[in-house]
């Protein structure tokens, strides 16, 4: 019985090492591309004139040593306050949307009547609503995770409310029969489905959301990583530190990115194996 049970997993455990290398293998080409990229550009750039006198982009041997330097003192404390700001818009505009989305998938009458106003203000970059914030609730953390909260909100409303809506009869019809209620369909039917796709309304609107927070924190805080940028490097011309801060705002977003990916990934292994 051991034996046999050793040759089952012998093939199980090489495929799992056959992908971890296959991904490790492509995450070394991407570095690769990505640095030969970056050093090829500052080599161009580093024959140009500046107005400055300076090579306005260092190479990456240059940016490392200083982002390993500024990471283990202000740089952190800069990238704490940007990541909590991400997180709190994510987990507000989760809450709210996600049951609003399935009311509407659910309940056409309210989905007929909401959705030229989302068709209306959902293509609008809310980034030009960023001076209203503003004027409405000041410049504080308060504006600033409401406009990152502003974006995922429709992000995540769409996707959910057309999840819900492109559920089975069937499905529902078979749940109903066993008594179900609207509050057990909502518990037991429409919040399972919905979890892939706010997952994927995240994954894709994570760029989006790192983007206006660097534009965000340009206005009226003395805290995170586009006012570290901005600032207190670029505007005092220190490049290395400029660049060590953009990387460690990529890192943030790459890092959101996997992990929602990663999630995405089991939530939907899960669904499949439930649907087979």
């Amino acid at each position: 019985m051991m034996l046999k049970t050793e040759e089952k997993q012998t093939p199980i455990n090489r495929a799992l090492l056959k992908t971890g290398l296959a991904r490790a293998g492509n995450l070394a080409l991407a570095l690769l591309i990505f640095f030969a990229c970056w050093t090829a550009l500052a080599a161009y750039l580093d024959h140009r004139p500046s107005y400055t006198g300076r090579s306005v982009m260092p190479y990456a041997w240059e940016v490392i040593p200083t982002f390993i330097e500024q990471i283990q003192g202000d740089l952190w404390d800069h990238t704490i306050v940007s990541a909590g700001r991400v997180l709190k818009a994510i987990f507000f505009a989760t809450i709210i949307a996600t049951p609003i989305g399935m009311g509407l998938g659910q309940i056409r009458v309210l989905n007929r009547i909401f959705a030229p106003l989302i068709g209306l203000v959902h293509p609008i970059p809310k980034v030009v609503f960023l001076p209203v914030i503003l004027v409405v609730m000041r410049a504080g953390e308060t504006s600033k995770v409401f406009l990152i909260a502003l974006i995922l909100f429709f992000q995540i409303l769409v996707v959910v409310r057309d999840e819900a809506a492109s559920l089975r009869p069937e499905l529902i019809q078979s749940v109903r029969s066993l008594g179900a209620g609207r509050r057990a369909l909502f518990r037991y039917v429409y919040v399972p489905a919905s979890v892939p796709a706010v997952l994927t309304a995240l994954r894709v609107s994570i760029g989006t959301a790192i983007a206006v927070l660097f534009i965000a924190e340009q206005y009226s805080t003395r805290e995170g990583l586009g006012y570290y940028i901005v600032t207190l490097t670029w505007q005092r011309l220190r490049y290395e530190q400029m660049y060590a801060g953009i990387l460690a705002m990529s890192l943030l977003g790459l890092t959101l990115y996997v992990v929602v990916d990663v999630l995405e990934r089991i939530v939907g292994r899960w669904r499949h194996v439930s649907d087979s």
